[in-house]
């Protein structure tokens, strides 16, 4: 037992070499002509009150195309209801293998048994992608809970568009990419970054009180050409969120001071009035869903299965 509450807390010291980001590696060049579009999407919706609260706001008042939901969560049917009144966002599912908050624990939709190597001790998400690869997570339950959370999404009656994928984890190998597409395909949803979206910058670790006019420098340094995707993590400045710390060493301190920020530049004036004065054609994945899903393409492979399980283990050990 001491081990596995090690390996949680471990995690503050992987990922500082691990990383947390996107995995898919290099970024698609930008065409030549054709107009700017811009996908403004907010991930770890559903995943508490204060995230689903920062969403209700955002739709009723800001700036937002497509919603990323996390549906392994006692707080879904609260996003749900939320998102049954805005029909015209695109709605994922945010594909969760891991958890990294240091006080509020979520596992899997499957019951625990039937993907034993997926969870800690107490049957719970671990908290980053390496010490979750260091238990070398078995392919058939990967599939099978990264269905179980796809299926629970239809079930709960929203049209869902297309999957991405929480810290990275349901893409860090080039095994688990290809049981996200199979997915996809037969879901007939799109997969974020599938569709020759370039990242643009977040504003995730500035200080809360210089989010906006980082913000707006980003929007007004975005080519005008090819199609942007600019990603938010929305929430409230709550006593349920100011309880929560991120395990993760490049995890802002207070962060729900930095996700209320999140939350104020989506819903802010000028930040709206910036991407109209760039012409940017604002796009959804319901809109790529119908019309280039056949088109979707994978940036570039992740490593192989067995060499991320060895640098996982190498890194528990460290």
């Amino acid at each position: 037992m001491p081990q596995r509450i090690t390996a949680l807390y471990v995690c503050a010291q992987i990922l500082a070499t691990a990383g947390a980001g996107p995995v898919l590696g290099d970024q698609p060049s930008l065409p030549e002509t054709g107009p700017a579009e811009l996908i403004v999407r907010v991930d770890d919706i559903g995943f508490c009150h204060g995230a689903n609260m920062a969403l209700k706001r955002v739709l009723e008042s800001g700036v937002c195309t497509s919603v990323s939901l996390m549906v392994n969560s006692p707080w879904l049917h609260e996003a749900v209801a939320i998102l049954k009144e805005h029909p015209e966002v695109s709605v994922g599912v945010h594909l969760t293998m891991n958890c990294e908050w240091r006080e509020y624990r979520l596992g899997p939709v499957s019951p625990t048994s039937e993907v034993p190597s997926l969870v800690d001790y107490y049957g719970n998400f671990t908290g980053c992608r390496t010490s979750l690869m260091a238990q070398r997570p078995r392919l058939d339950e990967v599939e099978r809970e990264l269905r179980a959370q796809l299926e629970l999404a239809s079930r709960v009656g929203l049209r869902i568009s297309y999957c991405d994928y929480h810290m990275s984890a349901a893409v860090c190998t080039r095994e688990f990419q290809e049981i996200v597409e199979r997915l996809a395909e037969e879901h007939q949803i799109g997969i974020s970054r599938y569709f020759g979206e370039i990242d643009a910058p977040n504003v995730y670790q500035p200080d809360p009180d210089e989010k906006l006019a980082r913000a707006i420098e980003i929007i007004n340094e975005l080519p005008q050409t090819g199609r942007h995707l600019i990603v938010f993590h929305p929430g409230t400045d709550s006593p349920e969120m100011a309880a929560m710390s991120d395990l993760n060493p490049t995890g802002p301190k207070h962060m729900s001071a930095h996700r209320q920020a999140e939350t104020d530049v989506l819903c802010s004036k000028s930040f709206s009035e910036a991407i109209r004065a760039r012409r940017f054609k604002l796009l959804g994945y319901k809109e790529l869903q119908e019309s280039e899903l056949g088109q979707m393409k994978r940036q570039s492979n992740a490593p192989p299965y067995e060499e991320v399980v060895r640098k996982a283990v190498a890194a528990i050990k460290r």
